[in-house]
């Protein structure tokens, strides 16, 4: 069997890939040893006698697989950690999250008329100074406050009504009064 070293270097250098990736018809090795030229080797590239190979295909399957797994918690024990906890996950982006879930939330509430621009301040000011763990402890908060405000009013407007009802009496009281001494 002839080497067919020329007639590979050749054809890889026409077709820009890798040695590794020519194909040389083993039955026609006679033919392709006889192309000593570029010209040659382009016209058996062409009959189909050299070819070039295709890329061989890198499956992702098992990468895909550990991903997988991954997501729900495994492989990710004291073992395959590199960094820092505050490197992997820093408590500043955390914190910004939190931040901008909880503003946004106040937000929404206040343009839609269910806190006031008093009450926005306040939750506000409070997110800041960290005193909501998430979301859900600053909406029954809000929740919470809110009925605290309404008890109030309405104590209040409780504590009205017996006055005025009282000054009714009073001067109910006293025109009785007058009227007695009037008819005496």
């Amino acid at each position: 069997m002839p080497s067919l070293k020329l007639q590979k270097r050749l054809a890889a250098s026409i077709k820009r890939c890798g040695k590794g990736r020519i194909w040389l018809d083993p039955n026609e090795s006679q033919e392709i040893s006889m192309a000593n030229s570029r010209q040659m080797v382009r016209k058996h590239l062409k009959e189909g006698l050299i070819i070039r190979k295709p890329v061989a295909i890198h499956s992702r399957f098992r990468c895909n697989a550990k991903m997988a797994q991954r997501r729900k918690g495994r492989h990710m024990g004291m073992g395959k950690r590199r960094g820092t906890k505050e490197a992997r996950m820093p408590t500043k982006i955390l914190w910004m999250r939190r931040q901008r879930v909880l503003r946004r939330l106040l937000r929404k509430y206040r343009e839609s008329k269910k806190i006031n621009k008093q009450l926005y301040h306040e939750f506000y000011m409070a997110a800041k100074g960290d005193r909501f763990k998430n979301k859900r402890v600053l909406i029954e908060t809000i929740h919470k406050s809110k009925s605290d405000l309404a008890k109030v009013k309405l104590v209040a407007e409780q504590q009205e009504a017996k006055k005025n009802k009282a000054r009714a009496a009073k001067e109910k009281k006293n025109t009785k009064k007058e009227e007695n001494a009037a008819t005496k």
